[in-house]
């Protein structure tokens, strides 16, 4: 990355001309403050916040999250404060950089709680202002990026891990792909390097010798959809190396990996998406395992796509993906699309399509409800909310995808109300009765049958409950039993 003010101007110049010249102030006043401080690598320290912003400017951030990029360090490093910042540069910007700022070592004397009460603070920081996660991101990123400068290689390998269990999950949530990858694979370079290099070796070589390929692909698709007046723009995306290196873990070898190759096939609407898969199964043949429709089902970050692979030239497996261009854009910028278009507006509809379109928003409320100290808050994160999901349906078809895999139909009864699951007696799943102890699967549609005269819970219920949400609520249940002298370990 080339770190200069000119790069920062040159980026804002794309979308936001109005914006320069309190973004030049913010970096002015970051500059002066940050004096004669220098970052382990010897650069002067301003080229830390400056790359922040640089990387905020990318994603088209608004003019107060850029100048908040540029200051997020100077309440903690420098002699500035709040009330500094609120009247140099607005209330708004202040309090993003107040977002970003890690708490004092005074208020916590252990290294590990200190660290737990700091990500709480920063992930719950969303529910107000979305782009407090969004500028941290950009820190962490620049800071994965400068890594190695860090020689204590304990203290690499421990940010590493920090960043792969907290800061790739958000980016995912937020449908920051392009940040997600990054930071798995610098993560990946500090973790396992050598795995790293054979990986990234065997992913150039790739890249030389499916050259051709895939541009005869990329003529042959749209070829064929022009001639079936279908407008149409094609893209090729090499799957990053950290995802090359995860996917072996299911497959054989490279060449085994089903979305390894992928053609991205921007369309001007849906229904082209749908008419595309058509002439392109005529020409290629498919893989039906592979096939996703991500336009009907969304994933829970709001990406939508048609997926299928299929067989390409010398039978090398591709992926192609249909998607409008207003898809393509949310795939590259997630929730980050919002910024857009008006600088004033953006932030807003922003947090309001978190609060309302993505489920993370309301899974990371749920975990602050649940945990009753700051450890258990992040054991929340980690094991529920950033874990691997599973899409069901109930029976009028409504999506439950916020359910960690290896959640059961005693997990999905709570899920839905307390009162569903403290009255459940029986489960049917696709149509067949299944004990309480199933677990869930993409695609199940579940009802739960409950009997207002029911018992309740039993002790055995714990057992099959993964969730934190539906143990507390079965204890809960069971306590108050208890109270009123009353306890039951019948099992259904």
């Amino acid at each position: 990355m080339n770190v200069s003010l000119e790069t920062l101007i040159t980026n804002v110049s794309r979308y936001n001309i109005s914006g320069i010249d309190k973004i030049k102030k913010a970096y002015e006043y970051a500059k002066l403050k940050h004096a004669g401080q220098y970052r382990e690598s010897g650069e002067e320290y301003i080229t830390h916040p400056l790359a922040v912003a640089i990387i905020l400017a990318r994603l088209n951030a608004d003019t107060d999250t850029i100048c908040a990029g540029l200051l997020h360090d100077v309440i903690e490093d420098t002699n500035a404060t709040k009330e500094d910042i609120a009247a140099e540069f607005g209330e708004s910007v202040a309090i993003l950089v107040m977002g970003v700022t890690n708490l004092t070592k005074m208020s916590i004397s252990d290294k590990n709680s200190l660290n737990n009460a700091n990500l709480r603070k920063l992930i719950l920081g969303m529910t107000k202002d979305v782009r407090i996660l969004i500028i941290k991101l950009a820190d962490r990123l620049h800071n994965m990026m400068t890594l190695q400068y860090k020689k204590n290689p304990e203290k690499q390998q421990r940010k590493s891990l920090e960043t792969f269990d907290i800061y790739v999950p958000i980016a995912e949530n937020l449908g920051l792909y392009s940040v997600k990858n990054d930071l798995e694979d610098k993560c990946f370079m500090f973790l396992m390097p050598d795995k790293y290099y054979k990986v990234e070796e065997e992913r150039k070589s790739i890249e030389e010798s499916t050259s051709k390929m895939v541009q005869e692909v990329i003529t042959k698709i749209n070829d064929i959809l022009t001639d079936n007046n279908i407008p149409n723009t094609v893209k090729f995306r090499l799957k990053n190396i950290y995802g090359i290196f995860k996917s072996l873990f299911s497959n054989d070898s490279l060449e085994d990996i089903h979305d390894l190759l992928a053609f991205k096939i921007i369309l001007d609407d849906i229904d082209d998406c749908y008419l595309s898969l058509k002439y392109i199964h005529s020409e290629y043949k498919p893989l039906t395992n592979y096939f996703q429709d991500y336009i009907s089902w969304p994933k829970s970050n709001n990406y939508q796509a048609l997926h299928t692979t299929v067989l390409g030239p010398d039978r090398k497996i591709l992926q192609m993906q249909m998607k409008t261009a207003k898809m393509e854009k949310i795939s590259e910028y997630g929730i980050t699309d919002y910024w857009h278009g008006d600088d004033k507006t953006g932030f807003i509809e922003m947090q309001k399509a978190l609060k309302t379109e993505y489920p993370f928003f309301q899974s990371v409320i749920e975990a602050n409800k649940l945990a009753n100290n700051n450890q258990e808050f992040i054991d929340l994160i980690k094991g529920e909310v950033f874990a691997e999901k599973v899409s069901v349906f109930t029976m009028d078809g409504k999506v439950i995808n916020d359910l960690a895999k290896g959640s059961t139909v005693i997990d999905f009864a709570y899920r839905i109300h307390s009162e569903i699951g403290d009255h459940a007696v029986a489960a049917i799943v696709n149509g067949e009765s299944v004990s309480f102890d199933y677990t869930l699967k993409d695609g199940d549609q579940i009802r739960i049958i409950t009997d207002e005269l029911a018992l309740g819970p039993t002790h055995e219920w714990l057992k099959y409950a993964k969730t934190a949400r539906a143990r507390k609520k079965i204890r809960e249940f069971l306590n108050k039993q208890k109270r009123n002298g009353q306890s039951r370990t019948r099992s259904l």
